[in-house]
């Protein structure tokens, strides 16, 4: 991709942006296992009806200044499948304690819901589309409001895409192409989405 294009997908990205003030990147982890299918494992193959939404993260970036300025995390309790599997425990080093001793899915999006009032002029962002899905899920699981409902969602991926010519496997192997330090556990919601923060930071600056 020449410079010349990489600018415009740039400029494209900034002109989207300018209505907000701040910009939400949140990660979400869900409940997982790993399943067998002709006695070969397949890891994170789960049936998408049944996965809950175990932690967010979110962290809010200043448009104007690129800077974090607050954070969120709540690990949620799971209502389908409340016991963890071993793989899920072990991807994500979320551990049974935590998701027994937190609040629901609904209860979590009233503290969201209150946190976020802070920052009305908003957009959110993740890497890929599936928090986007996956929240919807929840929402329907639970019967109430999908969390973040009615601001406009952000593909950070697709953008990186857009802008870069190596295009790594995943959050991880994105930031350290980047020349960026990771932060924290992978597959942690709200260390990933620290580091999503970083990869945004990073292209807009």
């Amino acid at each position: 991709m020449s410079i010349e294009a990489k600018l415009l997908h740039l400029q494209a990205i900034q002109n989207l942006l300018a209505q907000y003030r701040d910009l939400y990147c949140l990660d979400l982890e869900a409940t997982c296992d790993e399943v067998e299918e002709w006695e070969s494992p397949r890891p994170l193959e789960v049936v998408p009806d049944q996965m809950e939404t175990i932690e967010i993260g979110l962290v809010v970036i200043d448009l104007e200044t690129l800077e974090v300025v607050d954070e969120f995390q709540r690990f949620v309790r799971p209502q389908i499948n409340p016991i963890l599997s071993d793989f899920c425990k072990t991807l994500t080093s979320i551990q049974q304690a935590d998701v027994d001793n937190a609040n629901t899915y609904a209860e979590v999006g009233q503290e969201l819901g209150a946190f976020i009032s802070r920052y009305p002029a908003a957009a959110w962002a993740s890497w890929g589309d599936y928090d986007a899905r996956q929240l919807d899920r929840d929402a329907g699981l639970a019967a109430c409001p999908s969390l973040l409902a009615g601001l406009q969602h952000f593909n950070v991926r697709k953008w990186h895409k857009g802008l870069y010519d190596d295009q790594p496997k995943n959050l991880k192997q994105t930031v350290e192409s980047l020349g960026l330090v990771w932060r924290g556990t992978y597959h942690r919601g709200v260390d990933d989405a620290r580091n999503v923060a970083s990869i945004m930071k990073e292209m807009l600056g």
